[in-house]
């Protein structure tokens, strides 16, 4: 693919993969009892009122990313409202709400997987030889296989990253939320105030990224082995 067909298909598959994890948060909550993000319209698949709520991350920050990378990859973000005081109330049910985006995510590295092996078992697919973001399969012949596998590797990769990175536990990711079950007590406690703390939330988004630069590149090999086990190939 040339430049600009590669950026269309990184383009078309963030805007889904990050509408289906905001309609995630935005669903759980709805389901919990806090209707602020459908009031907002945002309990829907339809990626305008998302892309309205979220432009710079929705439209600015994908594209400039992708072009900033020498077109390696694509990241940005959006936003989902929730009720703070319900929050509170209720800290089981927000934190649910928090870890349903995330489990958004793993739900398309599985979709993405199940296609890898389909399209193998039919022939349209084979495994490559080498590995990168937008090579996790490779096609058979040019035209729609090619531009299907590009696709599929790219929803298997994105999602992979977005998983991992949302579930990293500080401030404002969606892993905070993974402590509401793991600590308990005054651990908890202690840990809430520590996510409250101003440095934590104003550094939170580059603490997480300095700790992606060490453990991403393990867990997408992780991910890719674990995708290719069943037909014993392996990649180091």
């Amino acid at each position: 693919m040339d430049p600009l067909q590669l950026c269309i298909a990184w383009y078309l598959v963030f805007v889904f993969s990050t509408v289906f994890h905001e309609f995630a948060h935005a669903f759980a909550g709805y389901r919990f009892g806090d209707h602020t993000a459908l009031r907002h319209g945002l309990v829907t698949l339809n990626p305008v009122p998302h892309i309205q709520r979220s432009p710079l991350g929705m439209v600015v920050v994908p594209l400039l990313s992708f072009i900033g990378t020498q077109f390696g990859w694509m990241i940005g973000w959006a936003s989902t409202p929730y009720d703070p005081y319900w929050a509170h109330r209720y800290p089981k049910q927000a934190a649910l709400m928090g870890l349903a985006g995330p489990a958004a995510n793993l739900i398309l590295v599985i979709v993405a997987g199940i296609l890898v092996h389909i399209g193998i078992s039919a022939g349209i697919f084979i495994a490559p030889e080498k590995i990168n973001f937008t090579t996790v399969v490779e096609a058979t012949s040019d035209g729609l296989p090619k531009a299907a596998a590009v696709l599929v590797s790219i929803l298997f990769t994105l999602n992979v990253l977005l998983c991992v990175f949302n579930l990293i536990p500080v401030t404002p990711l969606d892993g905070t939320a993974l402590m509401e079950f793991i600590l308990k007590g005054n651990t908890l406690h202690n840990y809430r105030a520590l996510m409250a703390h101003p440095t934590i939330r104003a550094f939170g988004i580059f603490i997480a990224w300095t700790v992606m630069d060490f453990i991403y590149g393990p867990l997408h090999l992780l991910a890719l082995n674990a995708l290719y086990i069943w037909r014993g190939t392996t990649y180091g």
